[in-house]
């Protein structure tokens, strides 16, 4: 798989005066790592930005064709989708120059719930639409409570397609409502090749070298914690005195059950809300400390 370009610390800001004010800012991103670095320097702030996570394709994976045949048998009554990343994986990792031909036309014989706005867009390009959407700020529990109003899932079969790891809490809450649940896992979380990066950006927190450090996602809490080690605790005091922002519930849940204290989290859970919000809030955020 293609590496993001990897961000470093940049000499020179556009406006010092503006946003975050020359000041250093960390973030994890993976995929979108060039565009997180241009958003905090278009906000006057010097990116660092660490790539934390890589794709990894789950090797001799049958679990998409065979979700494909039982959703084609009718199978499969509800189907969850919980992010644009896993349907476009899922579609790829199908067998045949038609599965996506063949996925379409089976979709189309149940129901189909996303998660949020990524899976809705990948949807759209296949000429369906979501039959139940979750709101904001797009957590499991919006899921399953747009669920519980709108597609009561006592006695069927849902098949979740996942992202990286299992969502324990999401598929116990969707058995506790009497459904029988199909895991149809697609790719799974590694580290990046080069951990390099992430080492740098622990001994700069831990030194005390940036003003903020920004996540958007949970993955990105528990390998820069996994890449600490033994300076764990280190890190855990480091951004103790550092403005951790966080892009939503999910993420903020992470770093609390990892003892970091999150100082802002943005009222939508976008990457660019995210930035921007933090670049306005920061000052505040400073003399709060003082």
């Amino acid at each position: 798989m293609t590496q993001p370009e990897v961000a470093t610390m940049e000499p020179a800001v556009p406006d010092q005066r503006a946003g975050f004010g020359g000041r250093t800012v960390i973030a994890f991103e993976s995929r979108r790592a060039t565009e997180i670095a241009e958003l905090i320097r278009r906000h006057g702030g010097v990116p660092m930005v660490a790539p934390s996570m890589r794709e990894i394709p789950i090797e001799q994976n049958q679990h998409p064709a065979d979700y494909l045949r039982r959703l084609e048998r009718g199978e499969i009554d509800v189907t969850i989708l919980l992010t644009g990343v896993g349907l476009r994986t899922l579609i790829a990792a199908l067998p045949g120059d038609d599965a996506a031909a063949r996925l379409t036309a089976a979709l189309r014989r149940g129901k189909i719930v996303a998660r949020g706005p990524k899976p809705v867009a990948v949807l759209r390009e296949l000429g369906l639409d979501p039959d139940i959407t979750a709101p904001e700020p797009n957590t499991w529990r919006e899921l399953l409570a747009a669920l519980d109003a709108g597609l009561p899932v006592a006695g069927k079969t849902i098949a979740v397609q996942e992202y990286g790891v299992s969502n324990d809490p999401l598929l116990s809450a969707l058995e506790d409502r009497g459904a029988t649940v199909v895991r149809v896992p697609v790719y799974r979380w590694g580290l990046p090749e080069d951990i390099g990066p992430l080492l740098t950006a622990v001994d700069t927190i831990i030194a005390g070298g940036a003003t903020a450090v920004m996540f958007t996602s949970a993955n990105q809490v528990y390998h820069l914690f996994q890449v600490a080690a033994d300076r764990a605790d280190a890190l855990r005091t480091a951004l103790g005195v550092t403005v951790v922002a966080s892009v939503g519930p999910i993420c903020s849940e992470a770093l609390t059950a990892h003892g970091v204290n999150v100082r802002y989290e943005p009222p939508h859970p976008k990457m660019g809300q995210l930035v921007g919000g933090l670049a306005r809030a920061l000052t505040g955020l400073i003399a709060e400390e003082s």
